[in-house]
């Protein structure tokens, strides 16, 4: 379900982070991310926000799996937050609107953090990419699914070519996606447990 980032013009922008994940990831880059995200979830549990990791995409493509990687990878490391799309149980095209309406029947408040894979430039290959603001998934594929997420993560596993858009989901390398599903969950691990997130909310 990856998508492509098209850049927009920076005064539009309201931040974003870019980590290259080539497995040698310097550690204060991830710290920085990490705390940038520990005061969003502070924030949020001030007004008594679910925390939910939203992690699209299949397993049935190497080039769409960064996000049920994630998803499983957070579980297994088990995070306080509750986690949506593993290589088991996936979130994808076909789902993923009844997942969204499942989440906001279950969580009053919500705030959502949504990943994605996505290809963009050739020298974006290998870098994960967090934003403020929802992700379209499925618009490389020109499928018509809704934004989602208050905040998202990115991860570039391929590059635009002249082959036909949907040929990179067969062409893109696991060991390129594998290095970004754990630049990503190395961020979200780092963020300090709080006292206000309640076993209830965990994944």
């Amino acid at each position: 379900m990856s998508y492509y980032y098209k850049k927009e013009q920076k005064n539009l922008e309201k931040y974003s982070y870019n980590l290259k994940s080539n497995g040698i990831t310097e550690e204060k880059d991830i710290e920085v991310l990490a705390l940038k995200m520990k005061e969003i979830i502070q924030n949020s549990s001030r007004e008594d926000k679910d925390i939910v990791f939203l992690c699209i995409g299949s397993d049935r493509y190497v080039g769409d799996s960064l996000g049920p990687l994630v998803g499983t990878m957070l579980k297994d490391s088990q995070v306080p937050f509750r986690v949506y799309g593993t290589l088991e149980e996936p979130v994808h095209a076909f789902n993923l609107k009844g997942i969204l309406k499942e989440i906001n029947k279950q969580f009053k408040k919500p705030l959502i953090f949504s990943i994605d894979a996505s290809i963009g430039d050739k020298n974006q290959v290998g870098y994960v990419m967090f934003k403020e603001g929802p992700l379209t998934p499925g618009k490389a594929l020109e499928k018509m699914l809704p934004e989602v997420g208050d905040y998202h993560f990115v991860g570039f596993v391929n590059y635009i070519d002249p082959l036909p858009t949907s040929q990179f989901l067969n062409d893109t390398r696991l060991y390129t996606v594998m290095n970004l599903a754990k630049t990503i969950v190395k961020v979200v691990t780092k963020i300090k447990v709080y006292d206000n997130i309640s076993e209830g909310k965990e994944s």
